[in-house]
């Protein structure tokens, strides 16, 4: 049903500010700008996903949404939403699977210069889904798919891809039976670290992943899960460092990661509604 990430939409409230951040992050040129009902986005399609960036603007339903959203929340993550090949398929599945979800619906937006997209999707019940917004995307009306984000300077320290989403949960077997029953994605990997103290469940979609995260420490509830941060792939971990420094993001060192074989950095401030970590796989091949 599922076959990949479609893209993380997030929630701000400046709209110019946050595409000029991301901008800078990535090293990539949002390729949309536009909107419809009450709301403004820009888009950024990376290789295997893409961030839609989103802020009120007038009024519209779903320009409400999104500001009663960052009045109760804050800036951030609003809605993870997955591809699936035919939206009315994917609807029929998982509602027989006992999720609640609207119908499939036509989406429009309007770009700047006058020029329309449509594609069709629907969102899941968040009593659900643990609480948080779901929603499944079925190819665009015309069969087109999204032209990829410009670099702004070297492609090689550019973002290429997501490499995970982090969601904290507080009750790891409910996320198993959202995500690996009625979802259908893959768990490659439940595992437990006392050291770290977190238990660790890993889904894949596509190639991305969506990694959650539970507490050892805390008992199991029934607390809607939370979106966390997203890390980033980037293909030569220093050269990026270097990029996102010089455009006055505050940083961490370059560091070997918790999975053997990588580099990672952190981006600790200056990034709009998300943390970031950035991550280099196979760092040990590229190195020699």
């Amino acid at each position: 049903m599922i076959t990949g990430l479609d893209h993380i939409a997030l929630a701000v409230t400046d709209l110019n500010a946050a595409v000029a951040g991301y901008t800078a992050l990535l090293g990539r040129e949002a390729n949309w700008i536009g909107g419809d009902g009450g709301a403004r986005h820009a888009w950024f399609q990376l290789g295997n996903m893409a961030l839609d960036v989103i802020a009120p603007d007038g009024d519209g339903p779903f320009g409400g949404v999104i500001a009663r959203h960052i009045e109760a929340h804050g800036e951030g993550i609003w809605a993870m939403a997955f591809s699936v090949a035919d939206a009315e398929a994917a609807h029929a599945l998982v509602t027989r699977r006992g999720i609640g979800a609207v119908k499939p619906h036509s989406t429009r937006s309007t770009h700047h210069d006058g020029r329309k997209r449509y594609w069709t999707n629907f969102a899941l019940d968040v009593a659900d889904t643990g609480g948080l917004n779901i929603l499944l995307v079925g190819p665009a009306r015309d069969g087109s798919t999204w032209p990829l984000s410009a670099p702004v300077g070297d492609e090689a320290a550019a973002t290429p891809l997501l490499d995970h989403v982090v969601v904290h949960t507080a009750n790891p077997d409910r996320a198993v039976a959202v995500y690996g029953g009625r979802l259908g994605l893959d768990l490659r990997l439940d595992r437990s670290n006392p050291d770290w103290g977190v238990r660790q469940l890993f889904f894949r979609a596509g190639s991305a992943v969506v990694e959650m995260g539970a507490s050892l420490k805390t008992p199991v509830s029934d607390a809607p899960d939370r979106f966390g941060g997203l890390a980033w792939r980037v293909t030569d971990a220093d050269a990026a460092r270097a990029r996102i420094a010089a455009a006055g993001f505050d940083v961490s060192e370059v560091r070997a990661g918790r999975k053997p074989g990588t580099k990672v950095f952190t981006v600790r401030s200056g990034v709009p509604a998300a943390p970031a970590l950035m991550i280099q796989q196979n760092a040990e091949t590229a190195d020699r």
